[in-house]
């Protein structure tokens, strides 16, 4: 089998850190694309995001935590994908209205995960 090339491994490097970054986002709380795509390192990469989310198979990740930046859900409205994440998102204590949800003061989750009072 040959090694994979230097592009298949950024990608697959760039894809773990961004996996991390979801699993980090914890119950009851919400991301938008960019701020994962920062977080994992890569700014500027929301729809390397979506791609890694449309694309990772894990029935573990907490991809519904994941939305739109103005706190939109990123399935089209009424689609079983939209129903779904609603349902988790409020199973997870989250109010979703009309298929929006109120996202964090930027930063304020950064801060309350690995801010210097995060862990007292």
């Amino acid at each position: 089998m040959p090694a994979p090339s230097d592009e298949e491994d950024s990608y697959g490097t760039a894809r773990q850190r961004i996996l991390d970054a979801i699993r980090a986002v914890p119950k009851g709380s919400v991301a938008g694309y960019g701020d994962i795509a920062r977080r994992a390192g890569l700014p500027g990469r929301a729809r390397l995001v979506a791609r890694v989310l449309r694309d990772h198979g894990d029935p573990d990740l907490p991809w519904h935590r994941i939305l739109r930046s103005d706190g939109r859900i990123a399935f089209p409205d009424g689609s079983p994908g939209f129903r779904e994440q609603v349902k988790r998102l409020r199973a997870d204590g989250v109010t979703v209205t009309r298929g929006r949800v109120r996202m964090p003061v930027a930063d304020s989750l950064d801060a309350a995960l690995w801010g210097p009072d995060a862990h007292a």
